[in-house]
């Protein structure tokens, strides 16, 4: 296995606690900011998404090309601890063998969610270039009042508008060339003075360069798919990326009620989430209608607090494992024959009938790549034809490289052969 794919395995595992550690730090944030403005809990989500990213590729970098450190030394204590645990106390198999599985698996479901995100952005992509000639008259009227907004919002950018059928609701893409997609059941059955507070919504976004963001949280959810704490951060960037659009909307509308009005006739359309864009439904409508018309305090939900307990209690039972193992894991282990891979040391001829005997010891060095590179005797058995017989048969086997912090070292290994008389 190469280095790389035993570090990268391990940074992946690693990261089991540590997203909980973030997971559980960005709540307690969020709760305390609950009454704040949506700009600081967004803020704190961003940044909390950011670290999710770093964290790992910064562990990632060092386990690579930084000298052996306590990250390491821990992340290795995991692998040990695990298997000790799986072995009920037993002798641990080596999680070694499993890593090349683990990666493999993450990668293969990180590809597919790759092509799910390209598919989107194609997707996307076809729906902005496409011109329907049936909604012509509604799209240019549409487009008209859109360069009217952007003029309004201080959007110096061209924003292209589109009208399409196969959509619930208006979606933004595109940060250089943004586009609006508009849904053609919107134009033909919502008033225009609420479909225009849609469109201001939408204009808020590309005015913040929301698509950026929206963008690279696909690739952070991509990349750490199989941990909870992610896609709950990216879902709570989310809704306060829609209520900052939503009070932006509405301060330049002047109305918030309108925007609450379009979003309540938004609510009755049936449609689908597209992630890779920015929706006009994002995030829960009816606790952002209320927020439009009836802002209040939002009272502290003690409920909400029992699984972020749990949660806490998790990473610091994790977090603790890991410290504990350190010294079990800075130790050296030591590299082995594998017998299963050649024959038994033969008898030298004549020996048998000399009846000879005894224990040789012998030292073997093995290299990173665990292949044997020399032997030597350190005390013989008595008897050299048997000595140089163990010796000769034992070279034939197959080696398991040293580890030291989870890495494969040169190293020489000492074992005892046993020559008996049947």
């Amino acid at each position: 296995m190469s280095p790389f794919v035993f570090a990268l395995g391990l940074t992946l595992m690693h990261f089991l606690w540590q997203g909980l550690l973030l997971g559980c730090a960005t709540a307690i944030a969020l709760t305390l900011l609950r009454n704040s403005r949506a700009e600081y809990r967004y803020l704190v989500a961003c940044s909390a998404l950011m670290a999710c990213l770093c964290w790992p590729a910064v562990e990632l970098y060092q386990r690579l090309y930084g000298a052996t450190d306590g990250a390491t030394v821990i992340g290795a204590g995991l692998l040990r601890q695990a298997a000790q645990s799986m072995a009920g106390g037993g002798e641990p198999f080596d999680l070694r063998d499993s890593m090349r599985g683990i990666v493999s698996l993450w990668a293969l479901c990180a590809v597919v969610l790759s092509l799910r995100m390209i598919l989107g952005l194609l997707w996307i992509d076809r729906a902005a270039k496409q011109c329907d000639c049936t909604h012509r008259q509604d799209q240019l009227r549409w487009e008209g009042q859109l360069q009217r907004l952007a003029a309004r919002f201080g959007v110096g950018r061209a924003v292209r508008l589109r009208i399409v059928d196969s959509i619930g609701s208006p979606i933004t893409a595109g940060w250089w060339r943004p586009v609006v997609l508009l849904p053609a059941a919107l134009v033909a059955g919502m008033p225009p003075d609420l479909l225009e507070a849609l469109l201001a919504h939408e204009m808020a976004h590309i005015q913040r360069h929301d698509y950026l963001v929206n963008l690279l949280q696909n690739v952070i959810e991509t990349l750490l798919f199989y941990h909870p704490a992610v896609w709950w951060i990216s879902n709570r960037i989310r809704v306060e990326r829609e209520l900052i659009a939503d009070d932006f909307a509405a301060r330049q509308l002047g109305e918030p009620r309108r925007l609450a009005l379009a979003l309540s006739e938004l609510e009755r359309l049936q449609f689908s989430t597209h992630h890779l864009a920015q929706a006009a439904n994002g995030g829960n409508l009816m606790d952002r209608i209320q927020r439009l018309c009836r802002p209040a305090p939002q009272a502290l939900n003690w409920k909400a607090a029992v699984p972020m307990l749990g949660l806490a209690l998790a990473c610091l039972s994790i977090y603790a494992e890991a410290v504990a193992a350190d010294k079990v894991a800075a130790q050296t282990v030591h590299a082995l024959a594998d017998f299963s891979s050649c024959d038994k040391p033969k008898w030298p001829e004549g020996a048998i009938a000399r009846k000879e005997a005894g224990t040789v010891t012998l030292k073997f060095l093995v290299g990173a790549d665990g292949k044997f590179k020399k032997s030597e005797v350190k005390k013989s058995s008595g008897h050299p034809d048997l000595d140089e017989a163990a010796r000769a048969g034992i070279e034939k086997c197959g080696f398991k490289a040293a580890l030291k912090a989870g890495k494969p070292v040169e190293s020489w290994m000492q074992m005892q052969y046993v020559w008996v008389l049947e």
